[in-house]
This record gives structure tokens, sequence and C-alpha cells, in this order.
């Protein structure tokens, strides 16, 4: 079945409806744009938000500033944001903008081709329907591809096994012998939430997290007033907290030893948590902090340090029927194994199979890993806006700030097509060229460069998830387009 959208100029598709596609769709709607549809894999919104419900699941950024500037959240109930509260706001943004009409859920893209003919766009779905629009905007976000370990016999395992982003909330942990593999973002959030109900847990730790304390408590109630009737409380409020996280990029970007005021916070509260010798030798990193995401948890060390907790640091062999077999021969018996070993950043867009001119797959062009220009277009993919592209992450700020930066130029470039109907705007080649090889060089002098293996590199070992620098830096890069940064292609039809 063939779907062109609305007829109204340009026609535009977002894929997605994390904060990035539904952002997106609010500001197109706010500039008079109603001639876009959003497709959604999943029943529901939320992204990651609908995707991780796994006990404890909050936000490592504070609520007042993970959410939209142009939607203001007053009532948040504590300081940084959980789960639930977090899903609660995008699905009220849905409504209140009245979003729900241009999603169309449980449809994942299978395909995006570029007609060259009449510089149009082809979607395919996997159940086969097809879309055909002018501008497509990919909005999937870096965390929706769960990582698996690479273990033999994972298959062979008798219990129950599950990843911590697809959890299972019918099997029931109390009383069980429960193994963990991975001590990342995810499992620093959900490993203290079922230590109290398990008879066991058998923590697999490839390399320890730095762990400082989290600043987070429930909001009172004269607060949440305060937000409400002095809107300007409100906007200082967000602007200090961006002030706040913003000047601990130049600790990670250029003045490494500066993190390690950090690290000395975190051995201390380590020390001040953990009375375990053996654990606590085993929970401070060997690696630069900084290196890997920097976590926050007030009860993580607390949890690993109970008795039942067995902190295993030699390296998984295989898994067998009844549990874990460690390279040091030991078995460690298990009822059920819950994977924490988060997600395929790097590997953006796929599975989608996207085909630009001349028959160029993305995976051809990003051979030598994933780059776009200012994190959204890349060369030889015409009229394709990528929200939270290669090297947009940030480790310490809000990934919403970034994604607004990236709403008003995709905005801009949509305003200069719109200028001139049919004609498709693909970035030069140099352009794209000059800018990766600028963002690779800042990247040099950053910690993420310090010797560990984390998720922000490539299989090639190439940084190609991280923003390395200010985020005002990059809104001002990104305040409206250069059409001199683009090749303007008229349609051959």
């Amino acid at each position: 079945m063939n779907h062109a959208v609305d007829a109204s100029s340009p026609s535009i598709l977002i894929i997605g409806t994390g904060f990035g596609g539904l952002g997106m769709a609010i500001e197109l709607k706010n500039s008079g744009i109603h001639s876009f549809t959003m497709l959604e894999k999943a029943s529901g919104v939320g992204g990651t938000w609908r995707d991780n419900t796994y006990p404890g699941a909050a936000c490592d950024v504070q609520s007042h500033f993970y959410s939209f500037s142009f939607e203001p959240k007053h009532d948040w109930s504590r300081k940084f944001g959980m789960q639930p509260e977090i899903l609660g706001y995008m699905e009220q943004c849905v409504a209140k903008y009245g979003l729900a009409g241009h999603i169309r859920f449980n449809k994942e893209v299978a395909s995006a081709g570029f007609d060259e003919d009449t510089n149009q766009w082809t979607v395919t779905t996997i159940d086969g329907d097809v879309f055909t629009v002018d501008i497509l905007i990919t909005a999937t976000g870096q965390l929706n591809q769960p990582a698996w370990p690479n273990l033999p016999g994972m298959e062979t395992f008798n219990g129950r096994v599950f990843h911590s982003a697809r959890w299972d909330h019918d099997y029931e942990l109390n009383g069980k012998n429960v193994g963990v593999i991975g001590t990342g973002a995810s499992a620093i959030q959900f490993v203290p939430e079922i230590v109290p109900r398990v008879k066991s847990l058998s923590l697999f730790q490839r390399s320890a997290a730095w762990v400082l304390p989290k600043p987070d408590r429930p909001f009172y109630r004269w607060e949440q007033t305060l937000f409400q009737k002095i809107p300007a409380w409100d906007r200082l409020y967000r602007y200090l907290i961006y002030w706040k996280n913003e000047s601990r990029a130049l600790a990670f970007t250029r003045f490494n030893s500066l993190l390690e005021i950090f690290a000395w916070q975190a051995k201390r509260f380590a020390k001040s948590e953990v009375r375990d010798p053996h654990k606590l030798r085993n929970l401070i990193p060997d690696y630069q902090i900084g290196c890997k995401r920097i976590l926050i948890s007030n009860d993580w060390y607390r949890a690993i340090d109970q008795s039942h907790v067995d902190l295993v640091t030699t390296g998984i062999e295989r898994i067998v029927e009844d549990g874990v077999v460690t390279s040091d021969g030991a078995l460690h018996r298990v009822d059920a194994l819950i994977v924490g070993t988060g997600f395929a950043a790097s590997e953006f867009l796929s599975p989608m199979k996207i085909t630009g001119r001349n028959g160029l797959s993305l995976n051809q062009a990003w051979a030598n890993g994933s780059e776009a220009y200012k994190g959204m277009t890349v060369s030889g993919f015409p009229n394709l806006f990528m929200l939270y592209g290669p090297n947009t992450n940030l480790a310490h700020n809000s990934i919403v700030y970034m994604l607004e930066s990236q709403f008003r130029y995709v905005l801009s470039c949509i305003e200069t097509l719109r200028a001139e109907p049919g004609v498709a705007m693909d970035v030069k080649p140099d352009r794209l060229r000059d800018f990766s090889a600028t963002v690779q060089k800042k990247l040099q002098t950053s910690v993420w460069e310090s010797g560990c293996h984390s998720w922000y590199l490539d299989k090639n070992g190439k940084n190609t998830v991280n923003w390395p620098g200010f985020t005002f830096a990059y809104r001002k890069e990104t305040r409206r387009v250069d059409p001199d940064d683009y090749v303007f292609l008229q349609p051959s039809q």
C-alpha cells in the first residue's frame, strides 16, 4: 500500500517517537507545518523511556533540564526524574500538541531509498507499507538496539534470560539465585532494587565504573508552586542547572586533570559505603575517570556490600545449563540471567537499510565510521536529516538541549527547501570532511581517548558518539543553515 503524506508541500516523514521525534513534530506544528507523518516501531511513544522499564529506571540529568524548553513541567516529583514520570511527560506532549493523528504505530522501517528522478524518499516498513516523502528525518536515538554479549552456550541455559532494556516483569525474582552481566548505567539502577529480593546475586563485572553520589531528593510542595506561579524562577532554575552541567565540559574535553577531583570524591564515597576490602578493591576502576560514562547512584555501593552479593571479576568463559562458568573454572549457579550490557550506540540507524544517490548505501558511506555534518546530514543522502546522529551525544549535559539545537537547524533547512519546491539539498563532501576532521581532532585531547574501551568507540576504536565541546558552541553552529554548505539538486523528471 502506497502512502503519499499530506499534499501540502513539503511532505515529511519522521522515524521514531522518542524525545527527538516528538520535539521535532511539535516544532514543525509550531512553525505551521502539518504535512508530516511519524512512524514508530513499537505500540507506544517514548523511545528509550518506553523500553527501559526495569526497577529503578531514572535519568541522570536533572528533570527540569531533561524536558523541552518550550514545554516546561512544573510539578516534577523529584530532582532527577524516574522512568514512569518522564514517559508520562512525553505522553502529555503528544496529547497537548495533537500528535496522535500523525503517528502510525507498529511500523518498523526496513529500508529507505532516495529517488534521483523525483528527489523523494521511498520508505518501506517491515510489513510492506510504502511511504513517499520529500524529507526524511530520523529520530531513532542511540540507545534503541540492546547490545547482547557474545557468550558461548547462552542457548543451553535452562533458566530465564532477559536484557534489562526488555525487562521481564512476569518473572518473579524473589528468593531466586540471579546472575547479572554488566555493571553499567542500567545495572547501577536496577541492582540495588533487586538485591533485597533475591536469595543471591552474582554480579559479573568486566570493568568497574566510577560512581558519584546522586544529588537527588523529592521536591517540596512549595518548590513546585514557585515553579508554577513564577515562570521566571523556573527559567532561572533551568539556567543554573545548564551552567553547572556545562562547566564540566572543560574537564572532559580539555583539562582532564580537573576530573581528578571527582575521582577523589568517588573513592571516598566507595570507602565510606563498602566494608568488604576485596569488593572495595575491585570497585575502584583502573582507568581515568570520565573515559567511560560516569555514573551517579546513592545505593550502588551499599547494595554490592551485602553478604549475599558476589562480585565476580573473573571473565566469563561460557554459559551452561545451570549457570555461568568463569575462566578460572568456577561454576556460578543461577536461576536467571539479567543482561545489562547496554546498547549498540555507535550503530546509527541500524538495522534499517538506507540508500542514497547512485545506489550508495549508508553502510558503504560509513565504512570508516559514522560521520555527519553537524551530526545531521551525510553527503550523498539529500534531504535526510538525523537527530541525535554521530558525535552529538554528551557526557556532561542534557541531550534534550542538543536536540533543540538540531530542531532549529532542520527547520531552517526545511524553510530553505520550501522556497524552491521539488529541490533537494545534499551537503558538500568537503564540508562534511572538514567538519569531521575538526571533531576528531578535538576529541584527541578528550578524556574518552585516554585508553579505556567504552561504548563511545566503534569497532575501529573511533569515537563516533560524543560531541567534543560546549553545547552552546554547538547551538551557535546550528543556529541556521548556510546554503553554501549544500548542493541543490533539481529533480530530473
